[in-house]
Order: C-alpha cells, then sequence, then structure tokens
C-alpha cells in the first residue's frame, strides 16, 4: 500500500481529482496550504500599495492507495496538473505499514 501527497495548484484539483477518479481511486483527502518553492511568492498591488505574497496558496491532495495503482496515479496526477509553469507542484510517495477501517476494524488492502 502507498501513500501519494500531492501539492499542486488550486485551481486543477478539479481535473485531478477526475483523473483519479477515472483509474479507479475511491477517496482522498485535500487540505488548502499555503507555501513556496522555487517561485518564492511574488509581489501584488492593492489599493495603490506594493506587498509582498511569500506564500502562495496551494492544495495538498493525500491518496492511499494499492501499490497495483500507483504509477497509473501518479501519470494522472502529473498529467492533469501540468500547466508547464513554475509553481505546478510536487509528489511524494510513502510505504504504508497498515490501514485500519473504524467502523468495521478492517485491516490493509480491505480497509482502503
Amino acid at each position: 500500500m502507498k501513500l501519494v501527497i500531492a501539492v499542486i495548484k488550486p485551481f486543477r484539483l478539479d481535473d485531478v481529482r477526475d483523473a483519479l477518479a477515472q483509474i479507479g481511486v475511491k477517496g482522498m483527502t485535500v487540505t488548502e496550504v499555503k507555501g513556496f518553492g522555487r517561485q518564492k511568492g511574488h509581489t501584488e498591488l492593492y489599493r495603490g500599495a506594493e506587498y509582498a505574497v511569500d506564500f502562495l496558496p496551494k492544495i495538498k491532495l493525500e491518496v492511499a492507495l494499492d501499490a497495483a495503482l500507483l504509477e497509473q496515479a501518479l501519470e494522472a496526477i502529473s498529467g492533469s496538473a501540468q500547466t508547464g509553469k513554475i509553481g505546478d507542484g510536487k509528489i511524494f510517495v510513502y510505504d504504508i505499514e497498515q490501514v485500519i477501517r473504524i467502523r468495521t476494524g478492517e485491516t490493509g488492502s480491505d480497509a482502503l
């Protein structure tokens, strides 16, 4: 089992969700986060005053899935989140040792 964490641009969320649904991913957790990488923020103009925006809004997507779906999920996320511009995001992959569904007590892949 794998845990895929993707940090993407907010307006790409619907495309990523649809792409993952097409390959059979049944659930995900989405969190609104702020951060920066190579973009290092930008400056904006508000009521005539210029100010720096150091942390940019992003979406953090967490998907637990069976290892057999991993490559398809990575392709779906990267393909649908990519704009070709700086700040498209990153994908992290972790191993999951154990999963337990609290309601039923199911464990392992059955709990996903």
